[in-house]
């Protein structure tokens, strides 16, 4: 009997071997340009993952997993990075997240997340000065499982502006991001400066409080253990706004002398591999002395008049700042993110 000795030249053709960075589909009909046929050998370089095939029918293809591969987990979906013996899957959009878990269930199949929703959007001034938006819901943590499967990934929006045209409105809330069983609400928007007793919106953190006598809205809403935010700055003195929350800490209530109140800090996550400060706060709009000063994460500093303020960071989470001057509005909050971090090696 004849025998066919399989070369390395057959192997690094992929003509008995065919390698790939990912594993086989339904649909993968050819190999190399050729037609797929019963037998192809199928390794996934980066699982270690052997497929062989066992029907070559169109579009219907049968891939039978022959290899033990990895003993760690490995995923797709989003902008993925390594830092060490760990990759970092990070969601500046919505998307999805399907983890594999590895052969050897003791390696693990937890996963740390950062779950960072969309900021408010600051007050504008109808009369005084207008709140600072509140950051994004801020929650991470370690040791979360996950099976073999696919998670939608929500990656909120930041607040819209509060508009010149309503002395008691003001910014919107973010939206709220998810992964999982994990939520974190959007910051509330900070109220336009107006009336008395404009109240900060609750959200992730509060926004704060337009002018004048007004008290920042309630952070952490709806509550989670560990809190996901902080309040919003009163509005205490004269005709300007309070600072949105922070994640770190909450707003700042205006002061005397027409100062806006300061928005509230971030907090800092190293689940990329480097230090970033996250979901701070927005300052409020300052009538006359200066405006608020942004809190560190995203979040940007209250205007006055002629000064306007800025839209808060992308993918930050950060407050938008309060305005104080005729006829302009506010700014828009900071959009969220998702990171996903977990062994590999």
């Amino acid at each position: 009997m004849s025998q066919t000795q399989i070369t390395n030249n057959d192997i690094k053709s992929g003509g008995v071997i065919f390698t790939s960075a990912s594993d086989p589909t339904t649909s993968s009909n050819t190999v190399n340009g050729l037609p797929l046929a019963v037998g192809q050998i199928w390794l996934n370089t980066t699982s270690g993952e052997m497929f062989s095939c066992t029907c070559n029918t169109t579009d219907d293809n049968v891939w039978i997993n022959v290899g033990d591969g990895s003993n760690y987990m490995t995923a797709t979906g989003g902008t993925i990075t390594t830092d060490g013996n760990f990759k970092v899957h990070t969601f500046n959009t919505s998307g999805s997240f399907t983890p594999t878990i590895g052969a050897d269930a003791t390696y693990g199949d937890s996963v740390e997340y950062l779950v960072v929703a969309g900021g408010g959007g600051g007050g504008a001034a109808s009369g005084g000065g207008g709140g600072g938006g509140g950051a994004g819901g801020y929650r991470t943590a370690s040791g979360f499982s996950v099976a073999s499967q696919s998670y939608t990934i929500t990656v909120g929006a930041g607040g819209n502006p509060g508009q010149t045209s309503s002395s008691t409105g003001g910014g919107s809330i973010g939206s709220s991001s998810i992964f999982s069983t994990i939520t974190s609400t959007g910051g509330g928007g900070g109220r336009n400066g107006g009336t008395a007793g404009n109240d900060g919106n609750d959200g992730g953190s509060g926004g704060g409080a337009g002018h004048s006598g007004g008290a920042g809205g309630s952070g952490n809403t709806p509550s989670t253990t560990p809190s996901q935010g902080n309040d919003g700055g009163n509005s205490n003195q004269g005709d300007s706004g309070g600072g949105g929350g922070g994640a770190g800490a909450v707003g700042g209530n205006s002061g005397s002398g027409g100062n806006g109140g300061d928005g509230g800090a971030g907090l800092a996550s190293s689940i990329t591999g480097t230090s970033v400060f996250r979901s701070g706060g927005g300052g409020g709009g300052g009538y006359d002395g200066g405006a608020g000063a942004a809190g560190n994460g995203g979040g940007t500093a209250g205007g006055n008049s002629p000064s306007t303020t800025s839209n808060a960071g992308a993918n930050t989470g950060g407050g938008a700042g309060g305005i104080y001057g005729v006829g302009i509005a506010g700014a828009t909050g900071g959009s969220g993110v998702v990171i996903i971090r977990y062994r590999f090696q």
